[in-house]
């Protein structure tokens, strides 16, 4: 914020969250801002809104996709203008202005701004939001913050003390915001596609390394699979049942009942690793979970852990044995492959879809059919070659791993510049009163020239 100025002169707000106001500035309680609205519908035939990070939305009424009820005319109005706020979760809840005439939970807070010309609804907006980011409204909350029901009464919404400047100021301040913030979401989502591009290549990069190999002269054969298509000649075309161990049996297993063992629920297997911080003794586990040892594939095979491609190598185990939920296959390589190479294999792009769509089972429990798995056609090349793709792979997972990382920590800042910026314009502590807005026409010529 060092580029920005100060207000000359400030006073104590008598609020300890907002701490100092600029001086000319006044404070004022909620309920003398706003008109809490309760009308509920009485008939169906509305479009039903939700209120979400990115703003708020139609819901797909004919998916049911986030409908709270099949009776939504007990569902209050909001009109084009007003303020629909979720109350009930503090934690990941949000509040925004409705561009939609529509009808919401009775669960949301509606309200607009009072009608004595005083109040710009957009500042207040900001003001709000700025609430949410900066949890003012946290230690106001009732209910199980641990639950996701930490809401806001409306008696302790009403009593909330906001800082006013005049409405001119209030205008100000909510284009300026509008204007910056505007900027910094256009970087953010530069970002985002870069992101994407990236996992777009790196996707590629696997796999053409585990379906064609890294020499692009080699003599190529019909791998006799469609989707497969050719593969490098003197690769050997096989199953998964022909060249790895499916759910290894514990009775052929060199353990103990009282020794320990690292324990992988289904939340700690990710893509590419294991979360081994929890263990247990064998005892406790032998029974109901699923069994594996160091150096054997885990894969998940319910949806959506299976779409994320969470598949991993067991490495790090307590006493090299762990036990995990029965949610995940266990592969066990046999001598023909490396288990490196089947983890980048069972991530490529075509062998996830044709999971995805072999899966059986209902809604979120679905799974992906062990003879889909056991019968999944695979090219292996020799030992040397498949130690060379897997040093290969490693590599490029380094880079582009790195190249990520660098793009998400952009987000992360540009976001903290964002609500850092809107907290420091909507409470005094900079001065844009004497902002003006650039001339539409200058900034696209800026654009094209930089384009």
């Amino acid at each position: 914020m060092a580029k920005y100025k100060a207000y000359p002169e400030y006073k104590d707000s008598g609020v300890d969250s907002f701490g100092s106001i600029p001086k000319k500035w006044s404070a004022l309680r909620l309920k003398y801002i706003f008109e809490i609205k309760k009308r509920i519908a009485g008939t169906l035939g509305f479009d039903i809104l939700s209120v979400t990070q990115k703003g708020i939305k139609i819901k797909d009424i004919d998916s049911g996709e986030g409908q709270l009820s099949m009776d939504y005319s007990k569902y209050q109005r909001v009109l084009p203008g007003e303020f629909a706020m979720n109350h009930m979760d503090l934690l990941t809840g949000y509040v925004d202005i409705s561009k939609y005439d529509g009808v919401t939970s009775p669960d949301y807070r509606v309200f607009s701004v009072r009608d004595n010309n005083d109040f710009y609804s957009r500042y207040f907006l900001y003001l709000l939001q700025d609430g949410y980011k900066q949890r003012r409204f946290f230690h106001l909350g009732q209910g199980s913050a641990h639950l996701g029901r930490w809401r806001l009464p409306t008696e302790a919404f009403n009593e909330i003390i906001y800082p006013l400047p005049s409405l001119e100021e209030q205008v100000k301040i909510a284009d300026f915001l509008d204007h910056e913030t505007a900027k910094i979401d256009k970087l953010i989502e530069k970002q985002q596609q870069l992101i994407e591009l990236l996992k777009e290549k790196h996707q590629a990069v696997i796999s053409h390394a585990v379906t064609k190999g890294l020499n692009p002269d080699v003599l190529m054969k019909d791998s006799g699979v469609e989707w497969l298509g050719e593969v490098p000649e003197h690769w050997l075309c096989s199953k998964i049942k022909h060249i790895a161990l499916l759910t290894p049996k514990k009775s052929a297993a060199n353990f103990k009942p009282n020794d320990e063992c690292t324990f992988i629920p289904m939340e700690k297997l990710k893509r590419n690793s294991l979360v081994t911080d929890e263990s247990k003794f064998i005892r406790e586990v032998i029974n109901g979970y699923t069994y594996f040892e160091e150096n054997d594939l885990l894969l998940a095979k319910v949806t959506p852990c299976f779409e994320n491609k969470n598949i991993a190598v067991a490495c790090g185990l307590v006493n090299r044995v762990g036990f995990g939920s029965t949610e995940i296959y266990v592969l066990r390589p046999t001598e023909k492959v490396q288990v490196n190479y089947l983890l980048y294999r069972l991530q490529e792009d075509n062998f996830i879809r044709a999971a995805t769509g072999a899966m059986t089972g209902a809604g979120g429990l679905k799974r992906v059919p062990s003879d889909f798995l056991l019968n999944y056609p695979i090219a292996i090349p020799p030992k040397s070659e498949m130690d060379a793709i897997v040093d290969y792979l490693g590599e490029q997972e380094a880079r582009y791993d790195l190249i990520e990382k660098n793009a998400t920590n952009a987000v992360q800042l540009l976001q903290e510049r964002r609500t850092a910026l809107i907290s420091a314009a909507v409470t005094g502590k900079i001065d844009v009163r004497d902002w003006i807005a650039p001339d539409i026409s200058d900034i696209k010529a800026t654009e094209e020239a930089t384009a």
